[in-house]
């Protein structure tokens, strides 16, 4: 068959869409991949570039947190595909998974488990039972899993994943080290520093041996592995860590790129708890600053940094200072991930604890109520953050009898 004019437009398109994703400049991506799904709707029905358009489109807009407008292309994507290929073909289950995966992003997580399962079910189906495709997937179910506290859960898929993983790739590669890295999060997840530590370890080795001493890559798995040791009090052994990792960041990638702010967030983090309050003050200000700046003043990585520099504040006893912050970063989670998302629960039970830390109690309880409720209807009763924050809100109630009686003690004596 002839190249048509139309055949070379959209090969033109796709590519230079691809050219300026990977350059990171996701504007100019974005209209050669919407000219791209143009040019593909007037193809025959059957022709697989335009489901290849909508997904590049689909995957740009996931990459830069547009989960919204990331939705209804992928809904298109399952609706062709499966026109097209019938409901037991791979492609629909890789679209299934990126749908899941966009999901769990916004914090819609009850759609989150049925595509999943529905995805490897499709693939156990039609694929070996070793394919990786499967192990792919059983990794991110897992991983889903591990985020909702699901741990018993979690484990034996993750297990489950590596083994696969092991068995088609070999025990050095950089796939495998990936399996090492969730699983480790798992234990970390659970207070299992120990395990967590030897896992992490040996991906450490792995990547090292894969990609050199010098990968931001490494970089990242050894900040990972920094903080292990933080968790478990290895000041020094955190300490060198993190700075080894962010020299690794900041030759490779320059000073102002993500994940050397990712580094001087942990650096801060180490000497918060550490108590070097100054030194944590100058790396969380820093980093607002610098987040504000690549990410705009109403991105969630702002917030995070926000909350961040008020914890510090709340725990100097600055309580003035930091509850700006926390209304600030409230705010920002609200608008960028909608009101009723776990991450503004995370906002609001800091707020109610700096509260609870003055003696305003009535306003912790309001804000702490408020929290568990999102909680309950985004991660369900079972969930641990749910957990946590009803410990945090009996942990405020004890202490609003205590005073209440220590009060009431006052008087009599007085009296």
């Amino acid at each position: 068959m002839p190249v048509t004019e139309q055949d070379k437009a959209w090969d033109t398109s796709i590519k230079a869409g691809d050219k300026s994703f990977h350059h990171g400049q996701y504007g100019e991506a974005e209209v050669q991949y919407q000219k791209a799904v143009d040019i593909a709707t007037h193809f025959d029905d059957d022709d697989p570039r335009l489901v290849v358009s909508l997904n590049h489109l689909a995957d740009l807009y996931r990459v830069q947190g547009w989960y919204p407008e990331a939705e209804p292309l992928y809904r298109k994507l399952l609706t062709i595909v499966e026109k097209s290929a019938g409901g037991d073909h791979p492609n629909l289950a890789a679209v299934l998974c990126n749908l899941a995966s966009n999901f769990r992003a916004q914090g819609i997580y009850n759609e989150v488990e049925p595509l999943y399962r529905r995805a490897l079910a499709i693939y156990e189906k039609v694929k070996p039972a070793d394919n990786l495709e499967i192990a792919n997937c059983v990794n991110s179910l897992a991983d889903f899993y591990r985020a909702q506290g699901k741990y018993t859960q979690a484990e034996p898929l993750f297990r489950r994943a590596l083994q696969l993983r092991e068995n088609a790739l070999g025990l050095q590669h950089n796939t495998v080290a990936q399996s090492l890295i969730h699983l480790s999060l798992l234990y970390r997840s659970q207070g299992k520093h120990q395990q967590a530590q030897q896992l992490q370890e040996r991906a450490v080795k792995i990547i090292e041996q894969q990609y050199g001493r010098e990968h931001p890559t490494l970089a990242n798995e050894l900040a990972s592995l920094a903080e292990l040791h933080r968790l478990q009090g290895n000041w020094e052994q955190s300490e060198a860590l993190h700075k080894k990792a962010l020299a690794i960041r900041e030759k490779a990638l320059g000073h102002e790129q993500p994940s050397v702010l990712s580094s001087m967030s942990q650096l801060a983090l180490l000497y918060h708890t550490q108590g070097s309050f100054p030194e944590a003050e100058r790396n969380y200000r820093k980093l607002v600053a610098c987040r504000e700046k690549d990410w705009g003043p109403d991105h969630p990585y702002v917030a995070e940094a926000l909350n961040n520099l008020g914890l510090l504040y709340e725990d100097e006893g600055m309580y003035p200072e930091a509850e700006p912050l926390y209304w600030k970063a409230l705010a920002i989670v609200e608008k960028s991930l909608g009101p009723e998302h776990p991450d503004v629960a995370k906002r609001l039970t800091s707020l109610a604890g700096l509260y609870s830390e003055q003696g305003k109690f009535a306003e912790a309880d309001r804000l702490y109520q408020w929290a568990l409720g999102i909680l309950e209807k985004t991660l369900g009763p079972e969930n641990t953050e749910m957990a946590s924050t009803l410990k945090k809100y009996a942990g405020m109630q004890e202490k609003m009898r205590s005073r209440s009686e220590a009060a009431k003690t006052d008087i009599l004596w007085q009296g």
